[in-house]
């Protein structure tokens, strides 16, 4: 799914948490069923953590849960309570961007794919995820 790669802007809901990420104007965002994913619906597409940055002072409104293998870091905003991005297990030097955090008029497309997280072995192996933290089609 090729499309132009814009900068996307977005963050929390209180908007103390703010980022910029480089991505398609067209993606593949990806619903995770795992425990923590599914109770908060996260859907989110995947980009290298080089094309994301945190801006001004977002860093000290954000706080980091883990469970399980640790390896995932699900950020969520102190005051609001949303995660508009974490580090997932999948692709440990990338970045989700849950797609509904991303400010109006600049994502045109998105395709939503199933990630079967509780069964999170064989889906990672099958679905190929692992890629998409690691080059130019690497954003859907």
């Amino acid at each position: 799914m090729d499309s132009e790669t814009v900068v996307h802007s977005g963050g929390c809901h209180c908007r103390k948490v703010r980022w910029r990420v480089q991505a398609p104007t067209s993606i593949v965002a990806w619903d995770c069923n795992c425990s923590d994913c599914f109770m908060r619906a996260n859907t989110h597409f995947i980009v290298p953590a080089e094309r994301f940055e945190l801006l001004g002072d977002s860093k000290q409104f954000l706080t980091t849960y883990t469970f399980g293998t640790h390896t995932a870091k699900h950020t969520f905003c102190k005051v609001c309570g949303i995660t508009s991005f974490y580090f997932p297990r999948s692709n440990p030097d990338g970045v989700g961007i849950t797609f509904r955090c991303v400010d109006p008029g600049t994502l045109t497309h998105v395709e939503i794919k199933n990630f079967d997280g509780r069964n999170w072995e064989s889906s990672h192996a099958k679905t190929g995820i692992a890629s998409l933290s690691k080059g130019q089609n690497s954003a859907n």
